[in-house]
């Protein structure tokens, strides 16, 4: 039987859900005071509960999190969305990979010959991801 999970710090619930690598990236964040509970500015040690909406900055996109369950331990990538829900409006994410992929499209001039990844990550901005099936 398992126990019910009453209090789980932000820090470890934002490591366990895998929005971060390392549970002492997550506490980095919140010192920096980049994550944000309900608008307000958090601790590291402040604990989450059900239906906090959480919201931090990843360079220039701000993503929102609603927390749905607590854990206690990390889970595995296809059980996340149990435990939360990303509610970052779609229109703002499609607006960031756009920026990130005209960014990498972007060379120096004389910076020389494209390497194979870059040549198939220009032809993607170009062309679009389907660009194989043709």
């Amino acid at each position: 039987m398992e126990k019910q999970i009453t209090t789980v710090r932000i820090d470890k619930w934002l490591w366990c859900v895998r929005i971060f690598k390392t549970r002492s990236m997550a506490s980095q964040y919140c010192d920096k005071g980049k994550i944000k509970i309900k608008g307000d500015v958090i601790k590291p040690s402040r604990n989450v509960k059900p239906g906090d909406i959480v919201t931090f900055q990843d360079g220039a996109l701000i993503r929102t999190f609603e927390v749905l369950m607590l854990l206690d331990s990390r889970v595995g990538a296809k059980d996340v969305f149990k435990y939360c829900k990303e509610t970052t409006p779609e229109e703002t994410l499609l607006q960031h990979a756009a920026l990130r992929k005209a960014a990498a499209a972007w060379r120096m001039p004389g910076a020389g010959r494209p390497t194979k990844k870059e040549r198939r990550e220009l032809d993607d901005f170009i062309w679009g991801e389907d660009i194989g099936e043709i």
